[in-house]
Parts: structure tokens; C-alpha cells; sequence
């Protein structure tokens, strides 16, 4: 029987750029909405789901955090590293004068990705925000516009028949996204790429009211000489000034340095769950 992907559609997203990349016999089905993704693997409607994690631009996707955090938790079994390539798209009967563009159509984090641009080349545009940088895509293919352009990677444009007017138009080369691959069993996700590294994925509740306890958290981890890449803040959703923390750190879960870390984290009053231990795969495109 073969396996199912979600992913955040409709075709042509980086999202579906990152599955066919990682996947390649399973079926792959867009959702609308990352809630949508990630409730229908917890349902058992797909196998696994695939989902937006961090930009390198524009930070954590906060809606996928805290809906796995607060809503849906679902193991993390592998993360993919996808070059982020932001396109100028344009239909076919396109002017080809950028100073008389009208409107730009993408989505949210593509806009600010390519804000210097945008200012720069078309300063009549209008912003207007979609649920997908292949949503905008699709958009300027059924309204066939001259004065239209989208923002958009380079599987949108040939998914909806459009042209790259410009290509490579964001702000910052070194833009990458984090996606995080979702399943309730381990054994379903099977990815054919080489692993580049392994990390493990830790929710840190501080003890409330404790001078110096993120202090002591961070010491758990630098005395064992354990590198964090990333230690950040969110909020618990009970009140002002309640707050968990979300710590990546570079190694694989072993029985003797995180059993001693949780232990003297627990000892200190703090919360510890582990939402992952998994491969990291970088995609190239």
C-alpha cells in the first residue's frame, strides 16, 4: 500500500519542493492550511506530514510551533533544509515593464524576503498577501494579467504555466527554510537522502518566579559540552510573562548525557519533554 505526504499546497510551494525531493514513491497530497497538515496525520487520514519549521530570514513559523506544541504533539522524525529561490513570475502577456506593476501577489514571508526588490523595481505595486507563494502562482495564471506579477519558486512557475521574469529576487542569498517531518511511527518515514547531521528537540518549562534559572538551564548543557543551535522563547498561553523554551541541540539521544541533563533539569524544577531526536537532510536544488 503506498504511503501518503502532506504537505502545505497547492502544488508548486517550497513545501511540495521539499517532499518530491525527500520522497519519491509516496503519494502526495496538499492541504490548505498547516493545522489541516498536521490534524490529519494525528487523525491517520495521511502517514506523514511535512511542514514549515524555521526560515533563515523571517525566523520560527510560530503557527506550526505552538499548534504542536498546544494543539497536536506529534513526534518530529526528520528535518529537511530547503534553499529558499524566490522568482519574479509573470503570465505570458506580461508588459515587461516592472515600473508599471500594479500589484504583486505571494505570501507573507516571500513579500518580506524580497522587500528590497520590491521597493527598488516597482514602486507603484500593491502588496497583496496569499496563503501560499503557489496560491499567488496560480492566482496571476487564471487572471492572465499584464501588470500582475507573483513571487514564487521556479516548480509554481511550471506548475501554472508562468514565466521567471527575474530570478534569484531575494533580499539575502543565504536563505533557507527548516521543514519538519511529522508521523506517529518511525518506521514510515523513509527518506532518500544522506543524513548531514543529527539533533534533538527539547521543551524546557522554567520553574516560575526563579532568579537565574535559565542560567542554570544553559549550564545543564555547556558543562557537557553539549552545542545548542537554538534556544528560543514562547508562550505558555496562561498569562503575561508565562513562558516554555523550545532547545535544538546538535547530537542524537544517547543514554548518558540527556538522561544526566533531564536530571539535573528536573532537579531544578523544570519541565522536560522531548519532542524529537532525528536526522537532518539538506536538500539541494
Amino acid at each position: 500500500m503506498t504511503k501518503t505526504v502532506g504537505y502545505l499546497g497547492p502544488k508548486g510551494t517550497f513545501t511540495k519542493l521539499a517532499v518530491d525531493s525527500a520522497f519519491k514513491e509516496e503519494e502526495a497530497v496538499a492541504f490548505k492550511t498547516i493545522p489541516e497538515c498536521i490534524d490529519a496525520v494525528d487523525q491517520g487520514k495521511i502517514d506523514i506530514g511535512v511542514v514549515p519549521l524555521e526560515n533563515a530570514i523571517e525566523g520560527t513559523v510560530h503557527l506550526t510551533v505552538d499548534y504542536l506544541i498546544h494543539q497536536v504533539r506529534l513526534p518530529l522524525l526528520a528535518e529537511l533544509v530547503v534553499p529558499i529561490q524566490q522568482h519574479l513570475l509573470v503570465h505570458p502577456n506580461f508588459n515587461g515593464d516592472l515600473a508599471e506593476v500594479e500589484a504583486v501577489y505571494s505570501h507573507r514571508q516571500a513579500i518580506a524576503q524580497c522587500h528590497q526588490f520590491i521597493y527598488q523595481n516597482m514602486p507603484k505595486a500593491e502588496i497583496h498577501f496569499t496563503s501560499s507563494t503557489a496560491g499567488a502562482a496560480e492566482l496571476i495564471s487564471e487572471t492572465k494579467s499584464e501588470n500582475t506579477v507573483a513571487i514564487g519558486n521556479s516548480l509554481a512557475a511550471e506548475e501554472y504555466g508562468l514565466e521567471i521574469f527575474k530570478d534569484n529576487i531575494h533580499d539575502y542569498p543565504n536563505n533557507h527554510t527548516r521543514f519538519a517531518v511529522l508521523a506517529k511511527q518511525k518506521e514510515l518515514v523513509d527518506i532518500k537522502l544522506p543524513a548531514t547531521s543529527e539533533k534533538t528537540t527539547l521543551l524546557i518549562t522554567l520553574p516560575s518566579d526563579r532568579p537565574g534559572a535559565l542560567h542554570q538551564v544553559l549550564s545543564a548543557f555547556a558543562w557537557r559540552r553539549m552545542n545548542l543551535s537554538k534556544i528560543e522563547s514562547r508562550p505558555m498561553k496562561t498569562g503575561l510573562g508565562n513562558y516554555f523554551f523550545i532547545i535544538d541541540v546538535n547530537q542524537a539521544l544517547d543514554d548518558v548525557l540527556f538522561p544526566g541533563v533531564q536530571g539535573e533539569l528536573e532537579a531544578l524544577g523544570c519541565e522536560v519533554t522531548i519532542l524529537g531526536s532525528y536526522p537532518v537532510h539538506q536538500i539541494k536544488l
